[in-house]
């Protein structure tokens, strides 16, 4: 009995070491540190979708001739919105990709009203297009940086899952799958649409 109480008492330790060493611990933690940086990316986004009501709002009243173009932003808003990205799906670089899409299409909705107030005086002198403008600008650097951490951290995640000797328990016990990282920007999005003003051309 005594042999066995000292071999156990040995044993224990050891085994806790070994699992330790296994990433019992440290893949959790890497994980969930990437989950919370991906809360931060959606925060980021959701507070750009917050503004844009208000924007709009004020555009509107000011140039109620470009409703073609406040029309595109609230739909490109609505689908934003719509699209979500749960932890879960992390690993689901399609899913990733259907988010990234309809943000894009946001930030290239945004440019338009980015451009009017160089056509209308009156949005010029509004104070609050020139804090909501400002407050736009604000989001979309944070965006940068929520993004950007949250790519580090998928990185850090993804190699620890893939590196000996966390890679025993990413495959033995969590059955871990990369995470994919997120592209705020697709070809072209990063490019200004051409904007006419002229409202007497057509027909």
């Amino acid at each position: 009995m005594k042999r066995t109480s000292l071999m156990t008492a040995f044993l224990v330790p050891v085994a806790a070491v070994s699992l330790s060493g296994c990433g019992v611990n440290s893949i959790p933690t890497a994980e969930e540190e990437a989950k919370a940086r991906w809360a931060d990316v959606q925060a980021a986004y959701q507070r750009r979708a917050s503004l844009i009501p208000n924007l709009v709002s004020t555009v509107r009243g000011a140039a109620a001739s470009e409703e073609r173009i406040l029309t595109r932003v609230t739909q490109a808003r609505a689908d934003a919105t719509r699209i979500t990205v749960s932890p879960d799906q992390l690993s689901d670089p399609a899913a990733m990709q259907r988010y990234a899409d309809a943000q894009n299409r946001l930030s290239a909705s945004i440019i338009p009203l980015q451009r009017l107030q160089e056509a209308y005086p009156t949005l010029q002198s509004q104070a609050n297009f020139g804090t909501l403008m400002s407050q736009l600008e604000s989001t979309e650097n944070r965006i940068n940086i929520t993004i950007r951490d949250y790519n580090t951290a998928v990185q850090g995640y993804n190699t620890r899952i893939r590196t000996f000797p966390d890679v025993i328990g990413a495959k033995v016990i969590y059955g871990a799958k990369p995470m994919a990282t997120f592209q705020a920007t697709t070809p072209g999005a990063d490019q200004a649409p051409e904007v006419n003003f002229d409202t007497n051309t057509g027909a």
